[in-house]
């Protein structure tokens, strides 16, 4: 019921716990969770249960935004095994706080107080023992495991570098959808989802962008405290409505007028700070990426996914430089239409096309395309395009595709004839480096007497690599109904014409 604001008691003395030096994101707040189970576990008071619950949320906000670029399985287990206890200290401490702005709003005299503190001490004991159970069966041995593990696993991106802003981005998006849902229905449920928005962006920018956190990080605590604050007030009333605290219609009026005041006013600070030309969403906005920053950065997550299933990565690297030095120079008339959106599909189903080696050897072209399509596109990416990005990656390598099969199902004629040409292209380039050697470093591609003609640099006719591309020029022939002559390049000093 609550986020991050302060509680308003004063919680009995609990143990000394030692404090975690030189950790910060990651790291910090998993160790901050083990910390905090000993604090919690000496009387599950007030404070020590806030704390924990808060630690816990940020392990779990994080790992589900760093599960974006990094598939390790671990990132999933981690947030799995600390859900049950989160939400048991969810229910313990939703009691506590109410208690809190029962004597907040309530006189001592008054009895609905009396009724509502009596009604919460009977269940805060026995959800008190709920949560040491919860407690007891957390497993502290696997999370200290995971948490040497897992920070060490987001080294691989620096902090405040552009893919953790494209994050920020993407949690800015949402949460800002939300605010819009809000400030249009205004009803509870949407204000609670807003908390939750600002929330997962407020973490993402705490822990991985540390500019922006100097600068933003109180607005953000005090947004975050109004609105949880007000959704308190929202489940305090639910609350006396269900067990039926009001002696009388004037009791109930008169608590009720009290909770729509002190709900209205955190919602009206809201309000002033997130509307007009002002607001701070357009400041947040204004420091994140714009334009091709969005789309560059999108990619740059794709490959990083990658980076981490695909045993061989510089070879994916190596095809994604071939694929596209042969889609630019491939005469235009052979090029599907909304070019510049073909090429990003190109080039992340070169990074992504030996994805499915983490899982098969035999059949890794199918393994690839099934992780593609589970993977949530990232901001600037929709789903239709993540499939196409699997299609091109189903078919470069193995059988050529048919007419009536699984994976080309649902494509558009269109669709259907861009992929092929995508995956003729991508087959071709994978070809040309099947020996994983790089040795094929340039590619000039030209149209002569009604064929196509590929000079490569580094290429003979006499070697393995000869067999894996007269097998995989094929398709392109069929695509382009041009056959395709693939030769030595003879001019070693010139570059090839490819965009970057």
């Amino acid at each position: 019921m609550v986020a991050d604001h302060n509680s308003m008691s004063t919680a009995p003395a609990v143990p000394k716990v030692r404090s975690v030096q030189k950790k910060a994101g990651l790291a910090l707040w998993m160790e901050r969770v083990l910390e905090e189970c000993d604090r919690a576990a000496f009387d599950f008071s007030a404070d020590p249960v806030h704390d924990l619950r808060v630690a816990l949320r940020r392990c779990r906000s994080l790992a589900d935004g760093l599960m974006a670029m990094d598939p390790d399985p671990a990132w999933k287990q981690m947030k799995r095994a600390g859900k049950r206890l989160f939400s048991q200290l969810g229910e313990l401490r939703d009691a506590q706080v109410m208690e809190e702005w029962v004597r907040r709003i309530g006189g001592p005299d008054d009895p609905v107080t009396t009724s509502l503190l009596q009604f919460l001490a009977g269940r805060e004991a026995q959800l008190k023992l709920d949560a040491a159970q919860a407690l007891q069966d957390f497993d502290r041995k696997q999370w200290r495991r995971w948490s040497l593990s897992l920070p060490r696993r987001t080294n691989r991106v620096r902090a405040g570098s552009a893919l953790f802003k494209h994050l920020a981005l993407e949690r800015w998006t949402e949460a800002y959808a939300l605010h819009h849902s809000a400030m249009r229905n205004r009803s509870q449920l949407a204000f609670h989802r807003l908390r939750i928005g600002i929330k997962r962006f407020r973490y993402i920018v705490e822990n991985f962008l540390p500019e922006q956190h100097v600068a933003w990080s109180a607005d953000l605590k005090e947004l975050q405290d109004l609105l949880g604050e007000a959704h308190d007030l929202d489940v305090l009333w639910t609350t006396l409505l269900q067990i039926d605290a009001f002696p009388d219609l004037e009791t109930r009026s008169r608590w009720r007028d009290k909770i729509v005041e002190e709900r209205a006013r955190r919602i009206g600070q809201y309000r002033d700070k997130m509307l007009g030309t002002a607001s701070l969403w357009h400041v947040w906005r204004a420091d994140l990426p714009h334009g091709k920053q969005v789309e560059a950065s999108a990619m740059n997550r794709l490959r990083l996914w990658a980076s981490f299933l695909d045993p061989d990565f510089k070879h994916s690297l190596h095809v994604a430089r071939l694929s596209l030095q042969l889609y630019d120079q491939m005469p235009p008339k052979h090029r599907p239409a909304d070019s510049d959106a073909q090429r990003s599909i190109l080039q992340a189903a070169a990074f992504l096309h030996d994805v499915g080696r983490s899982e098969s050897q035999t059949a890794h072209h199918k393994a690839s395309y099934n992780l593609i399509r589970r993977l949530k596109p990232p901001l600037s990416w929709t789903e239709e395009k993540m499939k196409l990005v699997g299609v091109v990656a189903r078919y470069h390598r193995g059988a050529l595709p048919r007419t009536g099969q699984a994976t080309l199902t649902g494509l558009t004629p269109d669709q259907r004839k861009s992929t092929l040409y995508l995956a003729s292209i991508l087959r071709l380039a994978n070809a040309f480096d099947s020996d994983g050697d790089s040795r094929i470093g340039r590619l000039e591609v030209s149209e002569q007497n009604g064929f196509l003609s590929i000079s490569a640099q580094g290429y003979s006719s006499q070697d393995r690599v000869a067999e894996a591309v007269a097998a995989a020029r094929h398709l392109l022939e069929i695509v382009c109904r041009r056959p395709v002559l693939v030769k030595p390049m003879r001019n070693q000093n010139h570059k090839p014409r490819t965009r970057n």
